[in-house]
C-alpha cells in the first residue's frame, strides 16, 4: 500500500480541506445542493463524467479501467458514500464547526464523501484494472431513505453493479482497526404511533371519563415484556417509547394520548411477530378500560444484510490494509439502522466499519454534538476502496 499511499499524499491536504469545508457546511437530507456541487466539481477535475439528480441530490461518477468498451464492458462494482447531515447544534467548539445552527456532520458523512473523493483521484490516475468503478454519492441516509430513491431513479439500471460496498466510520473501534461480518450487521427499523382514545372531562370528575393517560402508562409498561418474553434471547430486538403526548392543562382529562415508539430487530420474522404483538397488546389493554387503540405503523429501513463471498471479500481487504490483527471479520452486529440496506436488497454486497476512535481509544459516539470524524481516516480509507477496486476488478 506504500504506492497508494505516496500516490495521494499530494492531494490529502485539499481532501482535509474540502471535508472541514464540508463539516462547517452541512446540509440536511435532500438538501445536499452545495454538497453535491463540491463533489462534482472535484470529480469533474479528475476528467470523470458525472451524472447528478439521482434521488434528487445524488450523483454517480463513472471510472473505466483499461480496455473498456461499450461493446466489452466488462466487471462493475459500486462504492457508496453518503453526504447528508443531522439537524444537531453542534458543541465542538472546532474552528472548522457547523456555520449553521441546529444542522451537523454528527455521523462523519462528511469523512466518508471526502474518504471516496481519494479512491477517485487514485482509481482515475491508474487505470490498471479491468471493468468500471461507479462512484455513488448518495443523500438523505439519516432517515430519508436515500438510497431507495437513488434506486427508484434507476441507479442499478443505469450504473449496473455486480457487487456493491459501503464503509461507515466507527467510534467503538480504535482508529486504525477496521471491521466486516457476513449477514445482518445492522438492524432493521420501523416506527409506529399508538393512539389512545378516551372520553374526557373534568379533572375533579375523572368517574365521567374514560381516561386515556393511565391506559397509555399501561401499554408502555406491558409493551416492555415483549423483548423479554416473546423473543428468543440469542436472538437481538430493541422496542423503545421515546415520546407520550397528552393534554394540555392539568385539571383537564384529554380525549386522546398518544405513544410513540421505535422497534429494532435483525430478522424479518421477529419484527413480524412484534408488530402484531404491539398491535394486539395495545388494542386489548385498551379494550380493558373501554378505550380504543390505534396502532399506526411506519415503514423504515430493512436489515444491512451482508453477502458472505462479499462480506469475506470485504475482510481479506481490510487486513491487507491494517493487517489481520486490526481486522475483526465477523465483528457483533450493531441495532442501529441504514439504509444502504436497501441497495443489498437488491445486490450483492458488503458494509464494513472503520475505527474512528483515537490515540487506541474509543471516540466520541455517533449523532452526538462534540463528535467529529477522525481525518487520519481520509487516507486510510481511499487507500482501502482503492485496493478493493482494484482487487475486485482483477
Amino acid at each position: 500500500m506504500t504506492d497508494a499511499t505516496d500516490a495521494l499524499s499530494p492531494y490529502l491536504p485539499e481532501l482535509l480541506r474540502l471535508r472541514r469545508d464540508l463539516h462547517a457546511h452541512p446540509e440536511l437530507c435532500y438538501q445536499e445542493q452545495r454538497t453535491a456541487d463540491q463533489v462534482a466539481a472535484y470529480l469533474q477535475a479528475l476528467g470523470l463524467p458525472v451524472q447528478r439528480g439521482l434521488g434528487q441530490t445524488g450523483l454517480v461518477a463513472s471510472i473505466h479501467g483499461q480496455g473498456f468498451s461499450a461493446a466489452h464492458p466488462g466487471s462493475s462494482l459500486g462504492l457508496r458514500a453518503d453526504m447528508d447531515a443531522l439537524p444537531l447544534t453542534e458543541k465542538t467548539g472546532l474552528p472548522y464547526a457547523s456555520r449553521h445552527h441546529g444542522k451537523m456532520h454528527a455521523c462523519g458523512h462528511d469523512g466518508h464523501t471526502a474518504m471516496l473523493l481519494g479512491a477517485a483521484q487514485l482509481l482515475s490516475q491508474q487505470r490498471d484494472f479491468a471493468g468500471t468503478v461507479h462512484l455513488i454519492f448518495q443523500p438523505a441516509e439519516e432517515g430519508g431513505a436515500g438510497a431507495k430513491a437513488m434506486m427508484d431513479d434507476g441507479l442499478f439500471t443505469r450504473f449496473p453493479c455486480q457487487a456493491v460496498f459501503a464503509l461507515h466510520n466507527w467510534p467503538d473501534l480504535p482508529q486504525g482497526q477496521m471491521a466486516v461480518r457476513a449477514g445482518p450487521i445492522m438492524a432493521a427499523n420501523i416506527r409506529f404511533e399508538i393512539r389512545v382514545r378516551g372520553k374526557g372531562g373534568h379533572a375533579a370528575l375523572p368517574h365521567t371519563t374514560l381516561d386515556p393517560i393511565p391506559v397509555a402508562c399501561a401499554i408502555v409498561t406491558q409493551l416492555q415484556t415483549l423483548v423479554s418474553r416473546r423473543v428468543d434471547p440469542v436472538d437481538s430486538a430493541v422496542l423503545t417509547i421515546g415520546k407520550i403526548e397528552a393534554g394540555t392543562v392539568e385539571n383537564i382529562i384529554p380525549n386522546e394520548a398518544v405513544i410513540y415508539g421505535t422497534l429494532r430487530t435483525l430478522r424479518d420474522d421477529t419484527q413480524a411477530a412484534l408488530v402484531q404483538g404491539i398491535e394486539r397488546m395495545a388494542e386489548h389493554i385498551a379494550a380493558a378500560h373501554e378505550c380504543q387503540a390505534i396502532y399506526v405503523h411506519k415503514p423504515g429501513y430493512p436489515n444491512t444484510t451482508n453477502t458472505p463471498d462479499e462480506a469475506a471479500f470485504m475482510a481479506e481487504v481490510m487486513a491487507e490494509v491494517v493487517g489481520a490483527d486490526n481486522t475483526h471479520p465477523q465483528i457483533a452486529p450493531a441495532m442501529t439502522s441504514e439504509d444502504f440496506g436497501f441497495m443489498l436488497q437488491a445486490v450483492p454486497g458488503a458494509y464494513g466499519w472503520i475505527g474512528n476512535g483515537a490515540n487506541g481509544e474509543k471516540g466520541v459516539s455517533l449523532h452526538h454534538p462534540g463528535y467529529d470524524f477522525n481525518d487520519d481516516n481520509l487516507a486510510l480509507g481511499a487507500r482501502f476502496w482503492d485496493l478493493l477496486a482494484r482487487r475486485w476488478l482483477g
